[in-house]
């Protein structure tokens, strides 16, 4: 496996991890049901990508991403901070909206800086793309 090829994986898993983490976050403070349920198969849809992206860093016997605990707490913290004073269903929404513009943004720069990576590790980053982008679309709806 190419460097380049296991550095999109690895921001796959980066941009899918901290997208689950963010709707397991958020989910106990989403009073909307359909709401509910539309993050609920995005995190679903989220696990699938994450895992084809391990399972392809993993074949190939590649160190996958790593989280750290801080990131994580960090994540968190400006999360509950985000929805202290306000967990209404459009700003729930809103918040939902922006961590899927910063993923499409993150993934897109790391395609850029990619060229040489294989035709497989680039479907399944556009793949995510496209996920994060009719997802934006479905959570206008609450906005």
């Amino acid at each position: 496996m190419k460097a380049q090829e296991a550095r999109v994986y690895r921001e796959i898993q980066k941009n899918t991890e901290t997208a689950m983490k963010t709707i397991d976050a958020l989910s106990d403070k989403v009073y909307d049901d359909q709401l509910a349920i539309q993050i609920s198969r995005q995190s679903l849809g989220y696990s699938r990508l994450h895992n084809e992206a391990t399972q392809a860093l993993l074949d190939a016997r590649a160190e996958p991403y790593r989280g750290t605990y801080l990131s994580d707490v960090a994540l968190k913290t400006g999360l509950y901070y985000n929805t202290l004073l306000n967990t209404s269903t459009s700003h729930i929404a809103e918040m939902m909206i922006r961590e899927s513009n910063n993923g499409i943004v993150d993934m897109e720069k790391v395609l850029k800086h990619s060229e040489d990576a294989g035709e497989t590790t680039v479907s399944l980053a556009r793949r995510l793309i496209d996920f994060e982008r009719k997802s934006i679309a479905r959570l206008k709806d609450y906005l």
